[in-house]
């Protein structure tokens, strides 16, 4: 059973330096949680700002009369 879990498992390595690592292991046991899930945590958080940062920029004068268009 192990072993068709393992197949279906991908995954791959990265190389980081020893004190990120230390850092990663450190939060990953405050969040009780993997260093894959860590990681994961904090690609969404990455992703997450990155979202809020371009919604928070203010609109384009293209974008601002595509908004105001009439809807008929």
């Amino acid at each position: 059973m192990l072993f068709c879990i393992l197949q279906i498992m991908q995954s791959t390595s990265v190389r980081i330096d020893r004190a990120t690592h230390q850092e990663l292991s450190r939060l990953a046991e405050q969040l009780d949680a993997t260093l894959g899930d860590t990681i994961a945590l904090a690609i969404r958080k990455l992703r997450q700002e990155r979202m809020g940062e371009e919604l928070s920029t203010p609109l384009t004068p293209e974008e601002q009369l595509w908004l105001d268009a009439d809807p008929r």
